[in-house]
């Protein structure tokens, strides 16, 4: 009796632990999207904004998705090892 409630009990922590995995690497999937999304999407919009004021189409445009891209890469490097320091 003794060794099925054990096994139930490992079960039931298995699966604590299957679903607190999954959430962290859920969690960490939208903090990435968000962390990519927004800087391009922020940098892009403001780029064509200037672009259409001062008539220098395509050209600031080009400069925010570039200063995007190189924003999210570092603040994705740096989610990356901090999350590998912790281990």
């Amino acid at each position: 009796m003794e060794k099925d409630s054990e096994k139930n009990s490992e079960k039931k922590n298995s699966n604590s632990d299957d679903r607190r995995a999954a959430f962290s690497a859920m969690t960490l999937a939208w903090e990435l999207g968000y962390m990519i999304s927004i800087p391009l999407v922020a940098l892009a919009l403001g780029g064509r904004f200037l672009d259409k004021k001062l008539g220098t189409e395509p050209f600031l445009l080009l400069v925010g998705v570039c200063l995007a891209i190189i924003i999210s890469s570092y603040m994705v490097y740096k989610k990356t090892t901090d999350i590998i320091n912790k281990k």
